[in-house]
């Protein structure tokens, strides 16, 4: 191909663009098709900047209004990372040259950025984030209006073509404007919808934000909320002292159950970085898995909204679906990932999606995942009935222990699922390949097998009904083919 030299081709800008990403970023290979390393099934993510540098979200900017053509200004907001103000505005900077109109909403949740898609005037949002990425990480998310999702097959790959190939559009004869807007308002007042503020006692609160960017949301809730909260790694720090904001990490965990114990509190919640998952811990510190809180927060939701659909992931399942049963609602499966989830909620008009991953969608909050709204309905359980937590879910957790993610890393993720596939298919009573592999075995025991999009990594889940020694031994014979460390 014969390749433009005038310099003041936006082609040969865009040809030299994508040689600087092939050599310094990489390309990887998906099913032969070349693709940039950043770009993820449901984002862009990776180092910066070798993966992503501010000239990459410049084209990313521009790619988005070329695949989503937004009908009204974008609204893009940033975590704390060190890279964030240098990305977003490199973002917004695409956005204007391509002639759409943008709205920064400054340091915020990608939650946040959810809300401001939703309000009169807007037609998108852009949130650069890596959530609970190692530090030198960073990415973006990016949605619709309404918080509709973009991923790879809703055009997140026809974007990342756009950007490695150079087909971007022109810079528009009339460039697009930026304001500032603080949304912390309208966005508090949207989270508050979901409690009665009335009903709420003074409980005590650990609340540990691991210095990503929950503390400047939480201090604007909490005017509004009768507890005390015992702050601890409070303030936004790109630097992140006591280590990256993964809640999901044993010695992160350890951080906020012991604060839990030490304070006297009756409820503890952290937050990954982006603050788009809430993770809790009981008033004797102990972690619950977010398997429980999702059937725990169908049954709530059920409550105010009989006959209702709440959709759920296919990992860990038996709890939530007797819940739902039980309450009188419809369980509805969907595979794992936030763009499914809620692709299955619009579908069905559920009420709420739950993930055992910590993420809990709202069909009342534009279908979107919340870190904010399912520990507010939990204290609100609790405020109610004056029950703790290890109460609210001690008789859910003895009916169906399961054995929680365990990850590990293999040489080859396809053999070792084909190797679970002979074993125990033909034993099994019902098989699955929706998410993975999900194999059961009557009501005793079941499996979920997944392997990861970007690392050759398994993921497995086993529950069992009422009978842990069971478990125990399921999950160490499935531990022993797989493998891998």
């Amino acid at each position: 191909m014969r390749i433009n030299r005038d310099t003041s081709s936006g082609f040969y800008h865009a040809y030299c663009r994508r040689m600087f990403y092939i050599r310094n970023t990489g390309e990887v290979s998906i099913m032969g098709i070349k693709k940039l390393a950043a770009f993820k099934a449901y984002d862009v993510r990776g180092k910066v900047p070798e993966d992503l540098d501010r000239d990459m979200a410049y084209d990313i900017g521009r790619a988005y209004v070329a695949e989503i053509g937004p009908d009204g200004a974008v609204a893009v907001g940033r975590d704390i990372r060190d890279s964030s103000d240098e990305l977003s505005n490199a973002i917004i900077r695409g956005l204007n040259d391509s002639g759409v109109d943008t709205v920064d909403i400054g340091l915020c949740g990608t939650e946040m950025v959810y809300h401001a898609s939703s309000l009169e005037g807007m037609g998108g949002g852009i949130m650069v984030t890596a959530s609970h990425n190692p530090k030198g990480y960073n990415g973006i998310k990016m949605v619709r209006k309404e918080g509709r999702p973009v991923s790879a097959d809703t055009g997140l790959m026809d974007m990342e073509r756009r950007v490695r190939t150079g087909d971007l559009p022109r810079k528009a004869a009339v460039s697009g404007s930026t304001s500032t807007r603080d949304v912390m308002d309208t966005y508090v007042k949207s989270i508050l919808s979901f409690v009665d503020l009335a009903s709420l006692k003074p409980l005590k609160i650990l609340v540990n934000p691991g210095n990503g960017c929950a503390g400047p949301a939480l201090d604007a809730l909490a005017q509004h909320l009768p507890f005390k909260f015992e702050r601890i790694y409070w303030e936004p720090d790109g630097t992140f002292p006591a280590g990256v904001p993964n809640p999901l990490l044993l010695e992160n965990r350890a951080l906020s159950a012991d604060a839990v114990t030490q304070n006297g509190c009756d409820l503890g919640i952290a937050w990954d970085g982006d603050f788009d998952r809430c993770f809790f811990f009981d008033e004797n510190g102990t972690y619950i898995e977010g398997y429980y809180l999702v059937g725990f927060l169908s049954k709530r939701v059920l409550e105010a909204n009989p006959g209702g659909k709440i959709v759920h992931d296919p990992r860990l399942t038996w709890n939530t679906i007797d819940i739902v049963r039980d309450a009188g609602g419809e369980a509805v499966v969907s595979k794992s990932g936030h763009s499914f989830i809620k692709e299955k909620m619009r579908e069905t008009k559920a009420l709420y999606g739950g993930e055992m991953s910590a993420h809990h969608y709202f069909s009342d909050f534009t279908y979107c995942d919340s870190g904010m709204i399912p520990w507010l309905l939990i204290a609100g359980e609790m405020s109610v009935t004056g029950l703790p937590l290890s109460k609210l879910v001690e008789d859910r957790v003895s009916l169906y222990p399961c054995s929680g993610e365990i990850n590990r890393v293999v040489d080859d993720p396809d053999a070792i699922i084909a190797t679970l596939i002979e074993k125990y298919r033909p034993s099994s009573t019902s098989f699955s390949d929706l998410d993975g592999i999900s194999i059961e075995f009557g009501r005793e025991w079941r499996f979920n097998m997944r392997k990861s999009n970007t690392e050759p990594v398994v993921r497995l889940n086993v529950e069992t009904s009422d009978n842990k020694v069971l478990l125990e031994a399921k999950t160490k014979e499935l531990l022993a083919i797989i493998g891998g460390e």
